[in-house]
């Protein structure tokens, strides 16, 4: 595995990123974030049981709960059709990383989630897939307070033992 960083040099002085300051106190840096989820069986079995844009739609319009993961981080399916899935997030200050973008890991899973339903969109009920390998090319940093993050994932073929999908953000 290899890991390119694009680097970046900062000016000196206090930084101007309100994540990095140094004349705030301890206190003012506390936060805290309280979620709730659903229990997720019921949720997996629905995605088993019935044809994937079915599953999708149900997700969409919230006759089935969103999955823990989407719980978690913030996000939600908003758009799906045969071969297509979108998903959103409106970045927040707690999906920043140590720089103070958003978390590459946290986009990661957004592609896996939008590319992953957009090949499940064309499954029959009955059959299952899993990620086998991911690969995401990062252009330029994503920054909390900036608008919601719109991921797709299109479907490119569907074969019986593998499928291959690509995702866009916007």
């Amino acid at each position: 595995m290899r890991q390119r960083c694009h680097v970046r040099r900062r000016s000196a002085g206090p930084s101007a990123d309100p994540l990095r300051s140094d004349i705030v106190s301890e206190d003012d840096q506390q936060r805290q974030r309280t979620y709730t989820w659903a229990d997720p069986a019921p949720t997996s079995a629905a995605n088993r049981d019935m044809h994937g844009l079915d599953f999708l739609r149900g997700l969409i319009d919230g006759s089935i709960p969103h999955h823990p993961t989407s719980r978690t981080l913030g996000f939600t399916v908003t758009d799906a059709g045969e071969g297509f899935a979108e998903v959103t997030l409106e970045p927040q200050e707690f999906h920043a990383n140590a720089v103070g973008s958003i978390h590459g890991g946290v986009l990661a899973t957004l592609f896996d989630t939008a590319m992953g339903f957009s090949v499940s969109s064309t499954l029959e009920p009955g059959v299952g897939y899993t990620t086998l390998d991911l690969q995401v090319r990062y252009l330029r940093p994503v920054q909390a307070g900036k608008g919601v993050i719109r991921v797709q994932g299109f479907c490119e073929h569907t074969g019986r033992r593998t499928a291959t999908a690509r995702g866009e953000a916007r």
